[in-house]
């Protein structure tokens, strides 16, 4: 069982956070998400459990504690289908090239910087 962990101090690494899951269980991997422009965490991360039992138990036990100043949220990880797609602007909206930016806020979108193809999906409901 995937699991999605955020509210993760800044400065946990990924060793810290396997450390923090293999109490409950055998940790098949755990995963900080680092952002690719600055190399610092995001605050969120992903802990691979093989047996399901394991994981809701870490689950049951770790939601909702304190690491640091933020409240620990864990939850099933939702299964990504394939890249992120682009938004597609409204027609005429973008520039050329395609692809577009949606935020899942409604409207239409456009933002492409001239690139070319695929866009940028903000969709924070995808994990």
């Amino acid at each position: 069982m995937k699991l999605f962990v955020a509210g993760l101090p800044y400065d946990l690494d990924d060793a810290e956070l396997e450390e923090i899951f293999e109490k409950f269980g055998t940790v098949a991997s755990a995963r900080v998400t680092m952002d690719k422009e600055t190399g610092k965490s995001r605050g969120f991360g992903f802990v691979d459990m093989p047996i399901a039992e394991e994981a809701k138990d870490a689950m049951e036990s770790l939601n909702e504690i304190s690491l640091g100043k933020k409240m620990l949220v864990i939850k099933e990880a939702e299964q990504r289908s394939g890249p992120p797609s682009g938004g597609g602007g409204r027609p005429g909206g973008g520039r050329p090239g395609g692809g577009g930016f949606n935020d899942n806020r409604g409207g239409g979108g456009g933002f492409n910087n001239n690139r070319g193809g695929g866009g940028f999906n903000n969709d924070r409901r995808r994990y």
